[in-house]
């Protein structure tokens, strides 16, 4: 696949990162941040957060973070505008798993069959450049197929570690509801803190490290549904959808053009940019009202009289991961309520349990957060 140049503000593989534009200091001046030499490797190294400025005020950000974060958004719209290619009538859904990217947090589609859940996450580990690995789901998988295993090398006379297809940095697992829980647990811990332990020695994943699952809603027979831990360590729980009938013709029209079933992707990225991008959500500003607006959104999810088991704290903090990555998408160096209420059922919605007596009339935890959306009041910043 072809690499195509990056869009302005991001360094270009196989060349040292250009000079950022340096933040407006008081005297006497700073020094200027060192820079890769030729030597060095190609890929941009994560940026520590910017020192402040005590010149500004703490909600404006410096010169060097709106810089990077502009590029941030750029980027971000080259990978839709490539995955777009591929999947048809769908911008929001993309924009969405590109939120989550940029959160670094794992993705759950939960749709029926032929709707693209699979396409769409081999199309961004192409985009992204990322090395991509993928796992189908039976109820014969055993954890060592996923993690990797010891084995006795009989020239060496001792056991050698074989890394397993988790060993990369976007993870497949396709149907992962039709493997038994011990299988399922495999992946707790890669999720939550990305390494793997086996026996007695932790081995780190490489970075990033995202899994995206999918299972169908549907099919009940010979599947395991996930448990609530399990489902608390995705940051979305999303859906697809079907097209409508213009989509549907276009899609069937591209393919006749194209005269093949796979579609060619550009490589947008490569894995170090994303770790900067990552690194770079971390200094979109936050209004502490705006924070106390997701803290009031997460503990009426516990207060509701429909919900048995609310939102822990982990999703207090997937929608504010996932606001301040919404922000950077867009190119802004800061939250606005819109952020906060574009992501908030997609973070929380999975994290709730019902009562039994809702969950027979049909009620679903979307609508529960959407109700608590309307009631709560949005702050002005």
């Amino acid at each position: 696949m072809q690499q195509t140049p990056p869009p302005p503000g991001m360094p270009t593989p196989g060349m040292p990162a250009p000079a950022m534009p340096a933040p407006a200091m008081p005297a006497p001046a700073m020094p200027a941040p060192a820079m890769p030499t030729p030597a060095m490797p190609a890929m941009p190294t994560p940026v520590a957060p910017a020192a402040p400025v005590a010149a500004q005020p703490k909600h404006q950000s410096s010169p060097e973070v709106r810089e990077r974060l502009k590029a941030v958004g750029a980027i971000s719209q080259a990978l839709s505008a490539e995955v777009q290619k591929v999947i048809i009538g769908k911008a929001h859904v993309i924009d969405n798993v590109m939120i989550n990217i940029l959160s670094n947090g794992n993705l759950l589609f939960e749709d029926y069959p032929g709707l693209a859940k699979t396409l769409m996450t081999n199309t961004f580990a192409d985009a992204l450049g990322c090395d991509f690995k993928r796992v189908q789901f039976t109820p014969d998988l055993l954890p060592a197929d996923i993690t990797g295993t010891n084995i006795y090398d009989a020239k060496k006379g001792e056991f050698t570690f074989k890394p397993g297809p988790i060993f990369c940095n976007l993870l497949l697992a396709d149907e992962i509801n039709r493997a038994p829980p011990k299988t399922q647990a495999a992946l707790l811990e890669a999720m939550q803190e990305k390494q793997v332990t086996i026996g007695t020695i932790t081995h780190k994943l490489p970075a990033p490290f995202i899994v995206m699952a999918t299972q169908n809603p549907v099919e009940q027979e010979g599947t395991y549904p996930l448990p609530e831990a399990q489902l608390d360590r995705f940051m979305f729980k999303m859906s697809v959808g079907y097209p409508d009938r213009a989509d549907e013709d276009e899609i069937l029209s591209r393919r006749i053009t194209r005269k093949k079933d796979g579609v060619d992707v550009e490589v947008i990225t490569d894995p170090q940019r994303v770790i900067a991008m990552q690194q770079a959500c971390e200094d979109v500003y936050l209004d502490p009202a705006l924070r106390m607006y997701m803290v009031e959104l997460v503990s009426r999810t516990r207060e509701d009289p429909r919900v048995l088991v609310g939102s822990s704290p982990r999703g207090s903090q997937a929608l504010l991961k996932t606001a301040r990555a919404a922000a950077a998408m867009r190119g802004r160096d800061f939250v606005t309520p819109d952020d906060i209420k574009a992501v908030a059922t997609l973070a929380i919605s999975h994290r709730i349990i019902l009562k039994p007596e809702h969950q027979i009339k049909g009620l679903e935890p979307s609508e529960v957060v959407q109700t608590i959306l309307r009631e709560v009041p949005v702050p002005t910043v």
